[in-house]
């Protein structure tokens, strides 16, 4: 009977130990549903365009799955701070209920458009603006901003009239036309900056910086690479109200027998509180399409001269003449004619250097000689002017 009544015991103990340790601590309260403010905003420019994007939160402030979400705040001010939102400046709709990255908790990139006012650009001495978002739940309640994103708020150029890109036998010339000077020069730097993409590809590649001094007072060039090509500066635009300069930038850094597309835009440039400069594109010319197709020929071959040799020996006649310098210069041809007759080519291949020895000659002769430059592709210039030779 003792034993009996142990185990009672011991058991009644255990019981109530259970119970102690599950009613331990005050009990918690239920989820405000609050979606934790994004930690990932980042923001690009573009024109008058600014392009917000950012995770949607999948966790709220306790740490629990987010269930159900509301709208999210697109806040902007011109202080290099913000503290509350304020007035929004745009609001992204709630995603549908249940979204599918709640499911997943994997996080859905978010993204939001927002343009620029020409008065918070023109009317910002700071040059600046600041972004970010609040992510509300369904009663409309937030738990903060998320990270604050600097953009820079200066005014972007309208595209450059008359952007075209021709083919030349030095390169691709790309010009535009300059409009006139402003009244007043902004207090920040402008660029015009040129684009070539190859056919079949997306993206273009940033080939020329213009340097337009304190947009549009002068403009030079600024070379993107020590052996990029330069040119003569543009005169500076003198008064308000003249006519559109025209600019040029010849691309020598493009292959022949290629399909290209080029186009320019303009660049504003203001330092920001480091002293870094920070660049905003404006929006692009329309894209000029190249085919590479070489037909031009090299420079023709000058300064011929013809000197007969041969006394006591084979009797011959020694052509020389200045070199060609173009790039894509293969070899030369060598051409004879005597006595008013057509002329014939002397060589069988291509002569590499600017000089050459007739052997088949006679004497009492004159021969009359011509030279031709010839490049890679096949393109043969004109014919140099003629040089005569009489083998006694």
């Amino acid at each position: 009977m003792n034993v009996i009544v142990g185990r009672f015991v011991a058991l009644t103990a255990l019981c109530l130990m259970l119970q102690g340790c599950a009613q331990m601590g005050p009990p918690l309260p239920p989820s405000l549903e609050l979606p934790k403010p994004p930690a990932d905003l980042r923001a690009t420019r573009k024109g008058n365009q600014v392009t917000l994007t950012w995770s949607e939160p999948t966790r709220t402030t306790d740490r629990q799955s987010v269930r159900y979400m509301g709208p999210t705040h697109i806040c902007r001010t011109v202080e290099s701070e913000m503290h509350v939102c304020g007035n929004p400046v745009g609001e992204l709709a709630p995603p549908p209920v249940p979204s599918a990255a709640l499911k997943s908790g994997e996080p859905k990139p978010q993204t939001y458009t927002d343009t620029l006012p020409s008065g918070v650009q023109s009317g910002n001495p700071a040059h600046f603006v600041t972004y970010a978002v609040e992510v509300l739940n369904r009663d409309g309640r937030g738990a903060g901003l998320s990270n604050q994103v600097r953009v820079p708020a200066v005014p972007t150029w309208p595209p450059f009239e008359n952007f075209t890109a021709q083919i030349t036998g030095d390169g691709v010339r790309v010009s535009w036309s300059l409009p006139p000077p402003p009244g007043r020069a902004p207090d920040f730097r402008c660029l015009f900056r040129v684009y070539r993409r190859l056919e079949g590809t997306t993206k273009g590649n940033r080939i020329a910086d213009i340097d337009l001094s304190r947009c549009l007072g002068f403009v030079y060039l600024v070379p993107l690479a020590p052996n990029a090509p330069t040119q003569p500066a543009t005169q500076p635009a003198e008064a308000e109200g003249k006519r559109s300069l025209a600019d040029t930038f010849l691309d020598q850094t493009m292959e022949w027998e290629k399909t290209y597309f080029y186009h320019g835009t303009v660049v504003s440039v203001v330092a920001d509180a480091e002293g870094h400069d920070v660049e905003v594109e404006g929006d692009d010319t329309p894209e000029v399409k190249v085919i590479a197709h070489d037909v031009f020929p090299p420079d023709v071959p000058a300064g011929l001269q013809a000197v007969f040799s041969g006394e006591g020996q084979k009797p011959f006649v020694d052509l020389i003449w200045a070199p060609v310098t173009n790039a894509d210069l293969a070899g030369y041809n060598v051409y004879r004619s005597e006595a008013g007759g057509a002329a014939v080519k002397l060589n069988s291949e291509l002569v590499k250097s600017p000089s050459y020895r007739d052997s088949e000659v006679a004497s009492g002769k004159t021969y009359v000689y011509s030279v031709s430059a010839v490049d890679v592709r096949g393109n043969e210039s004109l014919k140099s002017e003629e040089a005569s030779e009489t083998v006694p």
